[in-house]
């Protein structure tokens, strides 16, 4: 089964996107093509949004369905209009929490995505800024400002994981690619010895990994099964030997890689 997702908002539409797509993958039998409507903002782009979801109701056969976090009730009455399955966000959670707060929602458009508290803006700019910094072991003498630092062998995820932490929680992450050489010796590498008790290690199945190195240098020793499997196998044993907590990151998304290690270690978040 085919159906027809909008996502529609008169900010980023990130909140939309977010609730929608956690509602939706609950639902593995149906393809959802989705569609983000942003900054729907006026009466004329609210009715050439109602056109596209009539127009992609009549393609579909079924209703298409309708997410939407539009503050304007003008709007919101237009969507409601269409020919779609409408869920107001908005109308559907601040209503019941307006009478249990015994107070009026200030309905105000864009904020819980704009830059309300300065400090805390700065905070999500800094912690990426030091993410970009400490990549790959660029800066191993900003180790002491950092929050964790990833390691793992190359490509097991460590820098996308570093990033989405600071730009979510504002950690400062910085990681270290363990290399052969670092793989000879039983050993952490001198350089992170002193800062052992903020390690956590990444690893992954050696056959994804080398499906994913193979797209960055095919057909390299880089990327063969057999170096795949060696390094997965040498770093998982170091990390058992010097009692370093990791993750496996094969079967995980970024944001539960992230979610995971910060609840494993207790992580405060600057951003909430």
């Amino acid at each position: 089964m085919k159906r027809t997702a909008f996502f529609i908002s008169d900010g980023t539409g990130i909140t939309a996107e977010t609730l929608g797509n956690s509602l939706l993958s609950q639902f593995e039998g149906i393809t959802f093509h989705k569609i983000t409507l942003p900054y729907i903002d006026t009466v004329e782009k609210a009715q050439a949004a109602v056109e596209k979801i009539n127009a992609a109701s009549e393609s579909d056969g079924e209703p298409a369905i309708v997410l939407d976090t539009i503050v304007n009730e003008n709007i919101r009455d237009l969507l409601a209009s269409s020919n779609g399955f409408k869920i107001d966000v908005f109308s559907t959670f601040l209503k019941p929490l307006e009478k249990e707060l015994k107070t009026h929602s200030s309905y105000t458009v864009g904020k819980s995505h704009g830059i309300i508290e300065m400090n805390r803006y700065k905070d999500r700019i800094d912690s990426v800024n030091f993410a970009l910094d400490n990549d790959d072991g660029a800066r191993t003498q900003q180790y002491d400002r950092a929050d964790i630092i990833l390691v793992g062998v190359s490509r097991c995820g460590k820098t996308p994981t570093c990033l989405y932490m600071a730009l979510q929680f504002g950690v400062r992450a910085a990681n270290y690619p363990l290399t052969d050489e670092d793989l000879e010796s039983p050993r952490l590498p001198d350089v992170l010895q002193k800062y052992r008790h903020k390690l956590y290690g990444l690893t992954i199945d050696p056959f994804q990994l080398a499906a994913i190195r193979h797209e960055r240098r095919p057909n390299s020793r880089y990327a063969s099964l057999d170096q795949c499997d060696f390094e997965v196998r040498t770093v998982e044993r170091l990390f058992q030997q010097q009692d370093l907590p990791f993750i496996n990151t094969t079967n995980f998304s970024i944001e539960e890689i992230s979610t995971r290690i910060i609840a494993h270690t207790g992580l405060i978040r600057r951003l909430n």
